[in-house]
């Protein structure tokens, strides 16, 4: 059979009558190049997610296309570029809706708070891009944080000590203008009892442990403390933060979500 003889099954008609919110490729490894505040980029590699809506009439989608579209990301994966593969993906797989979902590791250079030994911190990222149906294109921006916390009431109760443990921040955002991640991870970061190093020294453990205890916190205060920071920058135009501690004396994690709708619905009612 001849390349111009095969039948395209994708292209055939569907007598169901159902559309597809999203259809696509899920999990794809790929290598990309993202911003580094610091160095200019850094290479990492990504998983990636990319869908398109499928109309009622239509059989499937080109799943070969998505591949084929991960070349525009090079030579650097940023959110000013998915604008462009976003639309690139409704034009090429005839689609009205297009959406993508890009996450890797981040690694920045954190040296020990005392003994400054190098060490280097891995951060989870992600990129998420929707294009509407009238073109519309939506962009948030989520980074992964390792904190530490410190139970306010284990302290207040206890002759000695208090129980700690480790954390994770989601954080995303919309913005007005470009912002670094490093940004973010910082904010978070500077919101925790204490945060997390890869490398640390007898002296660099007592700093962490003495600082923990001396600044304790709920993942309720957590979130709200980073919340009020987002609420005062005007770039922020959307946030979401969460925070979950892994528990040392539970069986369970501990977990607290705010988000900035119930930011601005709080502050209206108590201003009324």
């Amino acid at each position: 059979m001849t390349d111009e003889a095969m039948i395209d099954i994708q292209n055939q008609p569907d007598f169901r009558n159902l559309p597809i919110d999203k259809v696509g490729i899920k999990n794809l490894r790929y290598p990309v190049t993202v911003l580094d505040r610091k160095n200019g980029y850094q290479h990492t590699v990504a998983s990636i997610n990319m869908y398109v809506d499928l109309p009622h009439n239509h059989k499937g989608t080109h799943m070969s296309r998505f591949v084929e579209l991960l070349n525009l990301f090079r030579p650097e994966v940023s959110l000013k570029r998915f604008g462009e593969i976003l639309e690139k993906m409704k034009s090429c797989l005839n689609a009205e809706s297009s959406h993508i979902e890009v996450s890797f590791p981040y690694f920045i250079e954190k040296n020990a708070p005392k003994s400054e030994s190098f060490g280097l911190m891995d951060y989870t990222c992600r990129l998420i891009g929707y294009s509407n149906p009238a073109g519309r294109v939506d962009l948030v921006s989520e980074v992964i944080v390792p904190i530490t916390s410190v139970c306010p009431c284990s302290k207040e109760i206890s002759r000695e000590g208090a129980h700690n443990q480790r954390g994770e921040v989601h954080l995303a955002t919309r913005f007005k203008k470009f912002i670094w991640m490093e940004d973010m991870i910082e904010l978070v970061e500077s919101s925790a009892s204490c945060d997390v190093y890869s490398v640390l020294k007898r002296v660099d453990e007592k700093y962490v442990t003495e600082k923990g205890y001396d600044n304790p916190k709920f993942v309720e205060d957590v979130v709200r403390d980073i919340a009020l920071k987002l609420k005062a920058d005007e770039n922020i135009t959307w946030f979401s933060v969460s925070a979950e501690n892994f528990e040392s004396i539970h069986n369970h994690s501990a977990y607290a979500l705010i988000t900035s709708e119930n930011v601005e619905s709080s502050a209206k009612t108590q201003n009324f």
